[in-house]
């Protein structure tokens, strides 16, 4: 039995959330997925990243030549724009920590809703017991026997989403 390497879950998501974060200028998923820690528990609720808007670089500038940071833009329920207007600094700061070098120079608001835009969640199916044996079958011989169970119901928990 080949033995295949298991990968931690953030390694998968990113490769699947990739192309939509790159279509909204954000190279990876760190701040987006930080959010709460760069601007806190508190704030993070009201307001999230929407964009980081990159500046266009001049023509005949050298591709190792640093360019102009990008503006990093977010949405944020009014009630609380003129406190993270009081942090931008903070959060460009942090934003930067984060990525490891100077990207953002600075914020823009957009005031509107946060969160509230997102279809809600569907109740998730749970599977039957026709599923749940597909997946021990599926699954066959696995030593640990807690990776056995996992695995038994991450297959029951997909074929229940696709067949419901």
């Amino acid at each position: 039995m080949k033995k295949t390497r298991l990968r931690p879950l953030a390694e998968l998501v990113e490769d699947c959330i990739a192309p939509a974060l790159a279509a909204q200028g954000f190279a990876a998923s760190d701040v987006v997925v930080a959010w709460p820690e760069i601007v806190g528990d508190r704030l993070a609720p009201y307001c999230e990243p929407v964009k980081i808007q990159w500046p266009k670089r001049p023509k005949g500038m050298a591709p190792d030549e640093p360019s102009e940071p990008a503006v990093l833009i977010v949405r944020v329920e009014s009630a609380f724009a003129l406190e993270l207007q009081h942090l931008a600094p903070l959060i460009v700061e942090r934003v930067n920590t984060r990525y490891g070098w100077r990207c953002i120079g600075r914020l823009t608001f957009r005031q509107g809703p946060v969160g509230r835009d997102r279809a809600p969640k569907k109740a998730v199916p749970l599977p039957d017991l026709r599923q749940v044996e597909e997946a021990r079958r599926r699954v066959g011989e696995v030593e640990d026997e807690g990776l056995r169970d996992a695995l038994v119901r991450l297959g029951a928990g997909i074929m229940a989403r696709k067949d419901g």
